[in-house]
């Protein structure tokens, strides 16, 4: 006996202790909803990674006036057979070495800057050399900058200002998403909120239902009532226990949105957790006139912001292609210093032709270098180059093209402005409409709870009926329903208000940077 009491306590600790480990209740705000979904929410994680992008692509587009450095080396030998006892004995060697380092850096407006410095030896058995080795060093400064076509900050920076314009454009996207998020969690935490409510309300009104029920069951013991009325009294708390199923889903379905939406899932698929909301539905006036409306969401959509990159980004491209219709007329200037050194060859009677070397005066590649980084042999040149195309009817293409886009532009942002008056409108009317219906249902409330009172003493008394009780209880379980939809179909217009005016991160106290790091 001790052994399967011992069994049965087993059995029911462990039957205990799974059942809490499968079903975990957490109680969340509306604001904890809402700081989770802006964490947690994948669709959210998926839309952050796109600024991101958009930054990268402004920074890649930057790189371009990054200093290029270019090194070049080149190193030669040749023999060739002397044909002539003037160049050499037997055969013509020489040794060539060149090396050059470069430093260039595009100009804002279109040009580019450019700094060389080349140097060079150059040794040979040929005769008749005065230096031998020869080296050589050259020091040049390069300026070329476009006058017409290709001329201009804006034209030469546009990959990089279309690149800022997207990133723009790309955050805006971001936050309509955080927008639209913040709306859907709010509506199913409200919607969770209605629904445990009015699961509530038909248990209240299945206790009622119930309870006339019992007081049926001992009139028609003690005859005061016919079995019909029992009867009737039966079907009534079977109706409404069905519809406390109808309702239970409903909470079931609302549950599993608003934890979808805020990302609140488990490792073991088959644990349950249940949200219980903390917050009440509030009814506050807030009234906002059409004009108010209007100033914030031109101010505060994203769509809007959206929209007016895309127009600068189109009015871009017509400037763009202008520039490329005209001639191509560019500046050049190039300033260079060269300097040149060697071991010199002293002859016989200072006559090379006797080729008799009787001493030489040596001479390194630094000489070469200190001349030309002194500037001692000073050269310049400046030259003007005209290009005049006589076909652009491919640039004529993209101007046309250019400015259609623009208009289409311009177009859509006339309509957007158009539906934004539209949607001010229909969520302001909604507001006050879902106010009066809270005013309206409560007011019916009170009186249904009055009528059924008085109803459930006429019955006491003997002066009604079940029907009419069952009645009364239904309408007044329909009441409470309606009174709890209209006050939460008013937090909703709230909120879509705030949706259409895109202040809902101001009005929830919502950082977007913080959204996104």
């Amino acid at each position: 006996m001790n052994k399967i009491l011992a069994s049965f306590i087993l059995v029911w600790t462990v039957c205990t202790v799974q059942a809490q480990t499968q079903s975990k209740t957490v109680p969340l705000s509306l604001k904890d909803c809402i700081t989770r979904a802006l964490d947690q929410n994948l669709n959210i994680s998926v839309e952050k990674l796109n600024p991101e992008m958009a930054d990268i692509s402004v920074s890649q587009a930057k790189e371009k006036y990054l200093p290029q450095l270019s090194l070049a080396m080149n190193q030669r030998n040749t023999n060739s057979a002397s044909f002539s006892w003037l160049d050499a004995a037997d055969q013509v060697e020489t040794e060539y070495q060149f090396y050059t380092a470069e430093m260039s850096q595009l100009v804002p407006t279109g040009g580019s800057f450019s700094v060389s410095l080349e140097t060079s030896q150059n040794e040979t058995n040929r005769k008749f050399q005065t230096i031998n080795p020869r080296y050589g060093s050259t020091l040049t400064f390069d300026f070329v900058h476009p006058l017409l076509r290709n001329f201009g900050f804006t034209v030469n920076n546009r990959d990089i200002i279309l690149a800022r314009n997207n990133a723009n454009i790309s955050e805006s996207r971001f936050k309509s998403v955080v927008l639209e998020t913040i709306y859907s969690v709010e509506s199913a935490y409200w919607n969770l909120v209605y629904s445990i409510e009015n699961l509530k309300a038909r248990q209240q009104s299945l206790e009622l239902a119930k309870d006339l029920l019992e007081r049926n069951k001992r009139s028609v013991e003690i005859g005061r009532l016919a079995p019909i009325d029992l009867q009737s009294a039966m079907a009534e708390v079977a109706t409404r226990e069905a519809d406390i199923l109808e309702a239970e889903a409903l909470v079931q379905n609302n549950q599993d949105l608003l934890k979808t939406l805020i990302n609140l899932q488990t490792e073991d698929l088959q644990s349950d957790i249940t949200i219980t909301p903390l917050d009440k539905p509030l009814v506050e006036e807030e009234n906002i006139s059409l004009q108010k409306a209007l100033e914030l969401a031109r101010l505060n959509r994203p769509d809007l912001q959206e929209i007016k990159y895309d127009i600068k980004n189109q009015d871009l491209e017509v400037k763009y292609a202008k520039n490329q219709l005209l001639p191509d007329l560019n500046l050049q200037a190039s300033y260079w210093s060269p300097g040149i050194s060697g071991t010199r060859l002293l002859y016989q009677n200072n006559d090379p032709t006797t080729g008799r070397v009787i001493g030489t005066i040596a001479g390194g590649s630094n000489d070469a270098f200190k001349d030309a980084y002194n500037f001692k042999y000073e050269n310049w040149s400046v030259s003007l180059s005209l290009d005049i195309p006589l076909n652009t009817v491919f640039a004529r293409n993209q101007l046309a093209e250019s400015i259609v886009s623009r208009d289409q532009a311009k177009l859509r942002q006339q309509n957007l402005e158009q539906q934004l008056l539209l949607e001010i409108k229909t969520a302001n009317r909604s507001v006050e409409t879902n106010l009066k219906r809270v005013n309206a249902y409560r007011i019916a409330r009170e009186l249904t709870e009055k009528k059924l009172e008085t109803e459930e003493e006429k019955f006491r008394l003997g002066n009604s009926t079940n029907y009419d009780v069952f009645l009364f209880q239904r309408d007044l379980s329909d009441a409470r329903s309606s009174e709890l939809r209209a006050i939460i179909d008013y937090n909703l217009s709230l909120s879509y208000r705030e949706l259409v005016l895109g202040t809902s991160l101001e009005t929830k106290n919502v950082q977007l940077e913080d959204v996104r790091y």
